[in-house]
């Protein structure tokens, strides 16, 4: 058995902690032979655990503590600690590594409930559970969301080869905000998701560059932003924004104009990589 869930992109400028949408990156577990001792197999980060100390298996025995322990091989092509959801990837593994071994027979609200439980807020745990675009809240426990098709588009995502840590990025947010600065940011956001939601992908993209809650305190951490967004918007972007927390860039392109804008990051030699992604429309998956 074989369980895939695709990295994902979060915020997407004014969505902040509600909207993401999964893309192209993923993370792998191969389900092996039942052993006596949890053991997972992987040549990732040194500092992951390789046994039942992992956060995969911390979360699968949340919910079904009673399963037998396996042999797992985990692979993965998400960068780390990057903005790309990379931690919430693991949690939603280990959500349906318990509902398969486990016959929970989960479904998807109850998979994003105890995701969105055990990771605080939904906007990275509901794509890479529906695929697609999510839009998700969490008030007082109960969680809500809606998933619809992404505007047909490329993502040009630049990845730095620094981390930027969650609390770090949160480090720099201010602790609040004015009722005039409040419902100016909302109504930015709730243009942004209305113009995703129809498709108009210019619209979507002066919303997505004219965020308030978080961008503008943000970018000043990724120090290759500004330029990244210039060439883009020269060579025909929607939008550039910071995925999740950072510090990956990520640019909304035209298809037709993906190649390009990749290029011409990739000509300004940072160091990091430039990938071109696309929306997952599938999210989890089991093949057998």
């Amino acid at each position: 058995m074989k369980i895939i869930v695709p990295a994902t992109s979060a915020n997407i400028g004014p969505g902040f902690d509600s909207v993401g949408v999964a893309v192209s990156k993923y993370l792998t577990i191969d389900v092996l032979e039942e052993q006596e001792e949890w053991v997972i197999e992987h040549d990732l980060n040194p500092r992951i655990p390789k046994d039942k100390r992992n956060l995969l298996i911390k979360v699968a025995l949340q919910l079904a503590p009673d399963i037998r322990p396996h042999h797992l091989k985990m692979t993965s092509d998400i960068p780390l600690a990057r903005g790309l959801g990379s931690s919430s990837s693991v949690i939603v593994a280990g959500i349906e590594l318990a509902n398969q071994l486990g016959n929970l027979e989960l479904s998807d609200d109850e998979k994003l409930n105890w995701a969105t439980k055990i990771e605080g807020h939904p906007d990275n745990v509901a794509p890479a559970i529906f695929g697609n675009l999510v839009v998700s809240s969490v008030f007082k426990g109960a969680v809500s969301s809606i998933q619809a098709d992404f505007p047909e588009c490329s993502f040009i995502a630049y990845v730095p080869k620094y981390e930027l840590k969650t609390r770090d990025s949160r480090g720099v947010l201010p602790f609040k905000f004015s009722y005039k600065e409040a419902v100016a940011a909302s109504s930015i956001a709730n243009v942004a998701v209305a113009a995703l939601l129809q498709g108009d992908l210019v619209k979507a993209g002066r919303a997505i560059e004219s965020d308030r809650f978080h961008e503008r305190f943000r970018q000043k951490l990724v120090r290759e932003f500004p330029n990244i967004k210039k060439v883009a918007k020269k060579h025909g972007a929607y939008a550039t924004y910071l995925s999740g927390a950072g510090p990956t860039v990520m640019v909304l392109a035209p298809k037709d104009r993906a190649k390009l804008i990749q290029t011409r990051i990739e000509r300004c030699k940072y160091n990091g990589q430039v990938f071109l992604l696309d929306v997952d429309r599938e999210g989890v998956r089991v093949e057998r």
